[in-house]
């Protein structure tokens, strides 16, 4: 499998963040800037590297049983910014949350099952500090920021931006495409698993070329 359970989750996210209410509304199509779809297509390949390095780290953590725990209220407090329709375990209990770990912190003590579930991704990234998730989100070789931007233009072409003397970008220079949601849909999920290959590949050259700066 590609991603795990809980990056698939932060995809659909991404996703909703993108499309909102359109996202299944796969057959309508709309005339959309080619320089925004540009921008969300590298936008979304950055997400999917980000996304890849830090499920690496989270995977690593929840193996070693370290994660964090957190309460309902606080993890309420996070689903109530997420629409329904990007929380694929809706209507059915997650299958992390099912059974707490006997090696758990407390997990014999009465009422603490109901009180704790395990953290998930969307969690664990949002307790990062702001210098940690700097550095998690940031692409780590110029190497990798190339080939995003050389993979970007290739698709979509070198946009021609002219700034007005207001400070805006000129429109009259940006050209509309006409694209259906759902194909949109498709670009978005193929620029994140583009980012994720990335950070897979970086990742081995770096093994043995040791390039990357962090």
């Amino acid at each position: 499998m590609l991603h795990s359970l809980e990056a698939y989750e932060m995809i659909n996210s991404h996703l909703s963040l993108i499309l909102g209410q359109r996202l299944d509304d796969g057959n309508a199509i709309a005339p959309i800037s080619k320089l925004r779809v540009g921008q969300v297509y590298a936008a979304s390949i950055m997400y999917g590297y980000f996304l890849k390095r830090v499920d690496q780290r989270f995977q690593l953590e929840k193996s070693m049983k370290i994660l964090p725990w957190g309460t309902k209220d606080q993890d309420a407090s996070i689903e109530q910014s997420i629409p329904d329709e990007s929380r694929p375990f809706v209507g059915k209990s997650h299958p992390e949350a099912e059974a707490p770990s006997r090696s758990s912190p407390g997990a014999s003590s009465p009422g603490f099952a109901d009180r704790i579930k395990p953290c998930r991704l969307r969690t664990y990234v949002m307790a990062f500090d702001a210098d940690t998730l700097q550095r998690y989100a940031a692409i780590r070789s110029k190497e990798a920021f190339g080939i995003i931007e050389k993979h970007t233009e290739a698709l979509f072409g070198r946009p021609e931006i002219v700034i007005t003397p207001q400070g805006t970008i000129d429109p009259s220079k940006d050209e509309l495409i006409k694209i259906s949601f759902g194909g949109l849909k498709r670009l978005i999920l193929e620029a994140v698993t583009f980012g994720s290959f990335l950070w897979d590949v970086e990742s081995y050259v770096d093994s043995r070329y040791h390039f990357v700066a962090n």
